[in-house]
Order: C-alpha cells, then structure tokens, then sequence
C-alpha cells in the first residue's frame, strides 16, 4: 500500500513538473510563431515588439500572414530566390502551412527589397499593389529609417486588404476630402443654377441690336513672330524595379515588385 501511495506521489510531482515546461513550449512554437526575421539586427526590441504587434493585428483581422524578413545575405543570393526559399522552407500561412501571406525580403548587402504575396497575399497583392506599396517605402529606406519603412508596408497591406482585388487603392475618387470637395462642388453648381433660373429669363442675346445686313469682317490677318524650343531634363529614379511574380522551386505562384533602395 505504501508503494502505491509512493508511485501516486511520485507520478503526480513528475507531472506538475512537465506542465510550465509544455505551457512554455507551447508559447514558443504556437501562437507565438516569428513574424519578423530581423536577421540584419535593423530594430531594437522595442520597434520589433510594437511591429511585431501590428503584423498580428492586421493580420487577424485579414486572414493573412504578414512577413518580414531582413538578411545581411552572408551567401550573396538574389532577393527573389531569398524570398522564395525562405517561403519553401518556412512555410508561413494564415490559414495553413504554406498558405495566405504577404512577405516583405530586404537584402542589406546589395541594398535590394523584394515584396511578394501568396496564394491571398497573390490575390489582393499584384504586381501593381506591390509596385505601390514598395514605391511608398523606398524613401525612407534610403534614409534608413527601417522601422517607419515597415510600419508603412503593414499599415499599407491593412488599407489595401479593404478593397477588392485589381481595384487602385490609391484612386483619387476613393480619397476622403476629394469625395467631399466633389459633393460641395456639386451642391454649389446646383444652388446657382436654381438661383439663375429664379431670377427670371433673359430674352435679350448678341444678335438683338445686331445690324446684320451692315456688319462683317473687313479683314483677317496672319502673323508669325517665332517658335520656341524649351528643352527640360528628365531625372532618373534614384531607386531600380524589375521583376515581379514567379514560382517557387516547391511549387508556390507568387506575385512579385523589386527594387533598390
């Protein structure tokens, strides 16, 4: 009887034991999966906790991983195949393992960013998408403000994930102040025509005093003084783009836009 109480005893303290170390296990590899790859050491714990926190956030709320990877590419790889590889091997998803994700790959050693979307993150993020989102970064990565250039990507991706697929979401006619500037003008153009028209009509025009049978032109004349050539440089892009989608060596379609910063 004295065993069995022993056993009993003995079994129960091996398991209060487990249970903070599977508790914390658990709170490594589940919901506490990396989003963030800071491997170039850009952020200080700080920025990487408050990213790290929207990334989840908007990524909640949209149903889609949201991934940035920063390498010094020791290897000297190019950005796509680092992006392609890392999806491959990573498998990152919402929804599944290699599922619905966008993905933001900076190369610190040849200074070259490369955004992809997978599978929904291919769906919502064209190549056209991409080429915005990136275009709206590349200022402040070349001042090297990294984690303002992140935030922009994330809050970005959040904005865009509310319009459907292939629609511009940087159209003026879905910007707020335009949309009211158009209604006042609208209004305004209504006001004064009922105005006009409130003041009675006005039955006298050009041709009332008008002697037609006296009047004409008399004579219609020519001159050429000169012509003026203005010639005006055209300023190149500090920053290059090419690219776009692709597949994956496992198999995986990707939209793609590539760039220098």
């Amino acid at each position: 009887m004295k065993s069995f109480w022993l056993i009993t005893a003995l079994g129960l303290m091996v398991l209060w034991l487990m249970v903070p170390a599977a508790a914390q296990q658990a709170a490594a590899s589940g919901d506490a999966s990396r989003l963030i790859y800071d491997d170039a050491r850009l952020l200080n714990q700080a920025d990487y906790d408050e990213l790290d926190a929207m990334a989840r956030e908007y990524g909640a709320k949209h149903e889609i991983e949201i991934i940035i990877l920063t390498t010094e590419n020791p290897e000297n790889r190019d950005v796509v195949q680092l992006t392609e590889d890392f999806y491959d091997a990573q498998g990152p998803g919402y929804d599944k393992a290699h599922g619905d994700t966008i993905m933001l790959t900076m190369d610190m050693r040849n200074r070259d960013i490369y955004l992809a979307g997978f599978y929904k993150g291919e769906e919502y993020f064209d190549d056209a998408r991409l080429d915005r989102i990136r275009e709206k970064m590349t200022p402040l990565l070349s001042a090297g403000e990294y984690r303002q250039a992140f935030e922009t990507f994330i809050k970005t991706v959040d904005r865009y994930m509310n319009y459907k697929p292939g629609v511009n979401p940087d159209n003026i006619l879905f910007n707020l102040w335009f949309q009211l500037g158009a209604a006042l003008a609208i209004g305004g153009i209504a006001v004064g025509v009922m105005a006009y028209r409130s003041g009675g009509r006005v039955t006298v025009n050009g041709g009332t005093y008008e002697d037609s049978g006296n009047s004409g032109v008399l004579r219609r004349e020519d001159r050429y003084i000169r012509t003026t050539v203005t010639k005006r440089k055209i300023e190149k892009s500090s920053s290059s783009s090419g690219g776009g989608g692709g597949t994956t060596s496992g198999g995986h379609s990707h939209s793609g836009s590539r760039g220098s910063f």
